[in-house]
Order: structure tokens, then C-alpha cells, then sequence
């Protein structure tokens, strides 16, 4: 057997040093775009999420409007025609029998993605509430309905928006 065959066999130090070298610049790159689109994923279930919940709650308010349009349900000076609670649109409602069965607007109510998973248990489903009563920037619920939602993180979006003013 020809000793330069043996010799040739491995690989060397450099070799595998520059080898290493590559694979470190590269995973330097891809891993902080990697985490970035994660975040971009988790914001764009946010907007989603944020939009699914605005649209039943609108749905709603324009079905009780309807229902009070036709006269079938007398028109409540204190009830502007938004849900009680977000359970209120999974469980749906007759609006006073003015519908002949129960409509829901909602098969389930979304989580916020940047939430923890313990707020899910909670009456507002980790969601930051508002009533029609409350200020726009309000960070408190008024609990007499639910006009909009927000979500509770505090974190920065990449365009450099905050969660909470979405």
C-alpha cells in the first residue's frame, strides 16, 4: 500500500478549522433572521386575530341595529348594541327572540400570541377590553360591553409600533 494514500485519507487541521469557520458565519446570519421571522409570524396572527374579534363585534352591534330597525326589539336607552362579554360571541344570541335561533359570531375567541398562555383562562381571554363608554387610549374596561379589544403586551413591533396601540 502507498504511504501517500494513507496520508491523504483524513483531513486536515486547517481544513476543518475553515470549515468551522464557514458554518459559524452562517449560522450568524440566519439565526437572528430566523427569530425575526417568528416575531413577524406572532405579529401577523396578532393583526389577525385583533381583526377577527373587531369584525364579530361589529357583526353583532349591526345585528342588534337591524333587530331594532325592524322593530322587533324595543330600543334600550342604556344599550348601545355591543356584546356584554367576548364569551357573548361564541355563545351567541337570539337578541331577544327577534332571530328565530341563536347567532354566533364566533367559533372561539383567538388568543393574543404574545400573551401567556395563563391569561387564556382569564374572563377576557388575556385581551385588554373597552367599552363604548371609555377613551380610545383607555387601559381599563368599563365592563357595560365590549367595544374594542387591544392587545396587553408591552413589546415593540419590527416597525417600531407598540402591541397595545394596535
Amino acid at each position: 500500500m502507498n504511504n501517500r494514500a494513507v496520508h491523504n485519507a483524513g483531513i486536515s487541521l486547517v481544513e476543518l478549522i475553515v470549515t468551522l469557520s464557514i458554518l459559524a458565519i452562517l449560522a450568524s446570519v440566519i439565526l437572528p433572521s430566523a427569530q425575526m421571522i417568528s416575531k413577524r409570524n406572532r405579529e401577523i396572527e396578532l393583526r389577525r386575530n385583533l381583526r377577527t374579534i373587531r369584525m364579530a363585534i361589529d357583526d353583532y352591534k349591526k345585528t342588534y341595529d337591524k333587530c331594532v330597525d325592524d322593530k322587533k326589539i324595543p330600543n334600550i336607552a342604556n344599550k348601545n348594541g355591543y356584546p356584554e362579554t367576548l364569551d357573548q360571541l361564541v355563545e351567541g344570541s337570539k337578541f331577544y327572540d327577534c332571530l328565530t335561533e341563536t347567532k354566533k359570531f364566533l367559533r372561539r375567541v383567538p388568543l393574543d400570541p404574545f400573551s401567556d398562555k395563563q391569561a387564556a383562562q382569564s374572563p377576557d381571554w388575556g385581551w385588554g377590553l373597552r367599552s363604548y363608554t371609555d377613551k380610545p387610549d383607555s387601559s381599563s374596561w368599563g365592563r357595560e360591553d365590549v367595544y374594542d379589544v387591544y392587545s396587553l403586551s408591552d413589546g415593540t413591533a419590527i416597525d417600531g409600533t407598540k402591541y397595545k396601540d394596535w
